[in-house]
């Protein structure tokens, strides 16, 4: 049997054959659908903000003011008292209202192999703030301040420390070679404006910024005011001569020869500064109550005011012994009072006669007149 090319069969054969390719094709590349999309923000992780220019020291405690401190007193440095002693410079501090000057002092280290970095004022947001001193092995920041005795503005050229004991640098410091002997002589160099600007910044201000090994020092340990710098820092805030109202910027106790020693010998005072009155011996501090409260005898050396005396008390001391006459410059001196009989007697003679009279004649009375026989009256001759 013979079957033609032209035939429903081999027709419909290349279309199944092209459909069966289609559709293997077709299978082969299904694309499944995505999912939807959703924006997921990263985690958040806290980053800590960059550490600034410059960190104040842990122990810096900050006391804030709208108005500069005065300037620096010129004031000379007292002699170190003993060796160990380190000196700390004067500055101007605030408080009741206003400025107070506490002066600068030589003073005993909490420890071995640590220096002073002093106080000062720095202008910052439009106030003054203030930044306490501290110990610790070197000296930081103090905002350029010249304070003189070695703290030009930028480190500590007054001593060092060898070993367990400090060497003083006798260029700037008072050392008496008597009672300090590790001593040594340095010229010092002083690149730093020398002024008496007592802060840091702002108009007039001393224009500083911390060093490289300033900024190092500022994050060591460090230790804060000893107790003796403390109670220092009480007397002078409760002395009133101190106040920069009071001493128009010189006060009288500028520098101690120890802490809180302001009546000690060797006190010195600044520049054109006018001295208290100075006080005896003995006699208790202004302010303080008398010793002789009327509850005991007054104090030794007391004399009495004979001006407060009873008027006759010393030239008369017995009521009734001044004699007729004494003592006439004494003022509302008055007759002896004599008895009311006697005063009703004769009183046209006191009022004529302003002195007493004898006691005797003022004690006599007038009797009846008699005749010159001496016989009683009505008696016939």
């Amino acid at each position: 049997m013979s079957t033609s090319r032209n035939s429903p069969i081999h027709t419909a054969l290349p279309l199944v054959a092209l459909a069966l390719s289609a559709a293997s094709l077709l299978g082969g590349c299904v694309v499944a659908t995505p999912p939807p999309r959703v924006y997921a923000p990263p985690p958040r992780v806290y980053e800590p903000p960059p550490p600034p220019a410059y960190e104040e020291p842990a122990v810096d405690v900050e006391v804030r003011a709208t108005e500069p401190p005065p300037p620096l007193p010129d004031y000379e440095q007292p002699p170190c008292p003993e060796d160990g002693y380190l000196w700390t410079p004067g500055y101007w501090a605030w408080g009741g209202g206003g400025y107070y000057w506490v002066p600068g002092t030589w003073v005993q280290p909490p420890r071995v192999g640590v220096l002073w970095t002093p106080a000062y004022w720095g202008f910052v947001g439009g106030v003054y703030a203030f930044h306490a001193g501290y110990w610790g092995p070197h000296v930081g920041f103090y905002g350029g301040v010249n304070y003189g005795f070695g703290y030009v503005g930028v480190g500590f050229v007054g001593g060092r420390w060898a070993g367990n004991s400090f060497a003083y640098n006798r260029t700037v410091n008072n050392v008496n070679v008597t009672n300090v002997h590790n001593t040594y002589n340095e010229t010092v160099i002083n690149n730093v404006t020398v002024n008496k600007v007592s802060y840091n910044g702002g108009a007039g201000g001393v224009a500083a910024a911390p060093t490289p090994q300033e900024r190092a020092a500022a994050q060591e340990s460090h230790v804060a005011a000893t107790p003796m710098q403390r109670q220092h820092v009480q007397e002078a805030a409760r002395n009133p001569v101190l106040a920069a109202k009071a001493n128009g910027g010189h006060p009288a106790i500028a520098a101690t020869p120890r802490p809180a020693a302001f009546n000690a010998p060797g006190v010195i005072g600044a520049h054109g500064a006018v001295a208290p009155p100075p006080r005896a011996p003995g006699s208790p501090a202004p302010g303080a109550p008398h010793a002789n409260n009327g509850l005991g005898a007054p104090p030794a050396g007391a004399q009495a005011n004979a001006a407060h005396a009873p008027p006759n008390a010393a030239m008369h001391p017995q009521a009734g012994a001044r004699p007729p006459g004494a003592n006439p410059q004494q003022p509302a001196q008055q007759p002896r009072p004599q008895p009311q009989a006697q005063q009703q007697a004769r009183p046209q003679q006191q009022a004529q006669q302003p002195r007493p009279q004898p006691r005797q004649q003022q004690q006599q009375q007038p009797k009846p007149p008699k005749n010159d026989k001496h016989e009683p009256e009505g008696r016939n001759r």
